[in-house]
């Protein structure tokens, strides 16, 4: 039997004493260092259950003062009656993900639902905190991106009891294939086989990739690429596709680099992600090697990484990210209210958007 994280007992004994009146509107509650003793615990856990109970209005911080108690939580738990649903995603600030995020408040807040929010930084560790806390405010429904998608994950048992509790729960981006689960998503096998096809008839018949092993978008764009490769009867050398990590991504400029400086290099490539070719395309410059005099590029999202190069603007796939959030959004508003959670999956089309980052070879 497995004992409950620290953080929520400190929380819960906190937010008791608070209900209890203990701990009285106004008054300063003890300081990180005194929770820290009396728990024989980090500081890093004393804080998540500080942030928690101010996130739900039991607890106000004062720049420069401490942290006192509040009744706003009695406002929280009354106000209009709102549902609340939680999300988490692997990131909230980075990338295509703010997009997303806010695709999924403006439906629910069109609806009047509330949104908890949380990132895992594609940690499975913060993945398992992350779902505590949620279960713990007793959501009404989850918007989930799933932590390392193509790997086996040890949180899965959560997920399951969900499932028989019939709580609506919808991934994003990707679902863990262990599981049976609804998602909203692009199609990324279509998606890397069209920036492949782009490539082929441009006149490349040496493509190489860069791909991402621990999430599934990477496993499937990969797919597409080979499938892609096979129909137009074109061979690929392994030494051609680049593979990484979470882990290893600060490292794959390196790893780029030494690529590049090999021999038989392919004319173009295929890239996981609009970051990690605007990395590529950095490397080569430094390498005195040109995109796309030297190297074609095709990349997915088209986050705003698509048009950050001063001349190098890239071809690559569109993501619909708000959209997606907002597609989300009412998948679970409808779970709720219609008691329907067998609903289909919804599965965007994915579109190539031309820039420059391309060019066709010529004979």
């Amino acid at each position: 039997m497995t004992s409950k994280p620290k953080y929520l007992t400190i929380k819960n004994e906190i937010k008791e004493r608070i209900q209890k009146g203990d701990y009285q509107v106004g008054e300063k509650i003890p300081s990180e260092a005194v929770l820290r003793a009396e728990y024989n615990v980090s500081r890093h856990t004393v804080r998540q259950s500080i942030a928690e109970l101010v996130s739900t209005g039991y607890l106000v911080k004062q720049q420069g003062s401490g942290t006192f108690v509040s009744d706003q939580y009695k406002t929280q738990l009354t106000s209009n009656g709102k549902k609340k649903i939680g999300v988490i995603t692997t990131y909230i600030s980075d990338y295509i993900f703010p997009s997303i995020i806010r695709g999924i408040e403006e439906e629910l807040s069109r609806c009047n639902y509330s949104l908890m929010l949380s990132s895992t930084r594609n940690n499975v560790d913060n993945e398992k905190l992350s779902l505590d806390s949620m279960l713990s405010q007793q959501v009404d429904g989850l918007i989930i991106e799933p932590t390392k998608s193509n790997l086996m994950n040890p949180n899965l048992n959560y997920y399951l009891s969900l499932s028989e509790k019939n709580t609506p729960l919808i991934m994003v981006n990707a679902s863990y294939e262990e599981l049976d689960l609804p998602l909203v998503a692009v199609d990324d096998v279509k998606a890397g086989r069209i920036a492949t096809e782009h490539l082929i008839e441009l006149g490349h018949t040496s493509i190489g990739m860069i791909t991402k092993t621990d999430d599934i978008q990477g496993k499937n764009r990969l797919k597409g690429y080979l499938k892609a490769l096979h129909q137009a009867h074109l061979s690929f050398k392994s030494d051609h596709i680049l593979r990484y990590d979470t882990e290893s991504k600060p490292f794959l400029a390196e790893k780029i680099s030494k690529m590049l400086e090999g021999d038989e290099l392919p004319t173009a490539f295929v890239v996981y992600n609009d970051e990690i070719a605007v990395e590529l395309i950095k490397v080569m410059s430094r390498l005195g090697k040109s995109c796309p005099g030297d190297f074609s590029v095709v990349s997915h999202d088209d986050s705003f990484y698509s048009t950050a190069l001063p001349t190098v603007k890239l071809t690559t796939v569109g993501h619909p990210k708000e959209e997606l959030g907002k597609a989300a959004a009412r998948w679970i508003i409808n779970a709720i209210e219609e008691g329907d959670s067998n609903q289909q999956s919804i599965i965007f089309e994915p579109e190539l958007v031309v820039r420059n980052s391309t060019r066709k070879l010529t004979d």
